[in-house]
């Protein structure tokens, strides 16, 4: 089953994605998880997308979609994939459809004052990448992840400033995909306020649903 992961940042696309991941055998494709691989590493990639990210600009289509075409080619992703943080453009959606068939996309629904709390408190691992909410997933020891003992930190992209730019990004370029893949026939909204294992519940439901509408 190929899936989309479609919301704002910061709404928990990443979280979801990893629970219905393991609950399907299938790869969670996070573009912006490979992008921070390679400002880790230092590339000439690496750099050029540290630029866009920083300023809470969108990375140009022509680079993550090849970065996409790679990865969605990779043996775990026969059986399915879920791609989180892609596409983020009309036309990034139509060079997708280009490359393979989108048979579900789970639109992830809140409200502006709650995903800004989420990217706002949100602490991210150094070593591991494991992610962290102060408020809402807090780690056992203040500044420790729980999986390595690796620090915690706030990005740079989720400073208020650059999520109030990302939010208005997101507005122009990226909220204009609910309509595409509505009249795809493909989408289905999901309300992700609430508890984690209350939201997982209704994204599972959605799931099954559909699995159920075409037989499998």
């Amino acid at each position: 089953m190929n899936m989309i992961f479609l919301g704002p940042p910061g709404i928990g696309k990443g979280t979801h994605g990893e629970i219905v991941s393991r609950k399907y055998g299938i790869p969670r494709v996070s573009t912006g998880e490979i992008m921070r691989e390679e400002v880790k590493k230092g590339t000439d990639l690496g750099n050029d997308i540290k630029s866009y990210m920083d300023s809470g600009e969108l990375v140009p289509d022509e680079l993550v979609i090849n970065i996409i075409k790679k990865r969605i080619n990779q043996k775990d992703c026969k059986r399915g994939f879920i791609l989180d943080g892609f596409p983020r453009t009309v036309r990034q959606a139509k060079e997708l459809g280009d490359i393979t068939k989108i048979e579900l996309v789970v639109n992830f629904v809140a409200s502006e004052d709650e995903i800004i709390e989420r990217i706002t408190g949100r602490l991210t691992c150094r070593k591991c990448g494991a992610i962290y909410h102060v408020k809402n997933i807090p780690p056992k020891k203040e500044g420790v992840c729980d999986n390595c003992g690796g620090e915690l930190y706030h990005r740079e992209d989720q400073e208020e400033k650059a999520v109030e730019r990302r939010m208005e990004v997101y507005e122009k370029s990226t909220k204009p995909l609910i309509e595409y893949y509505r009249k795809e026939g493909v989408l289905k909204d999901v309300d992700v306020e609430g508890g984690k294992e209350e939201v997982s519940k209704r994204i599972n439901e959605v799931i099954k649903d559909f699995t159920e509408s075409r037989g499998t």
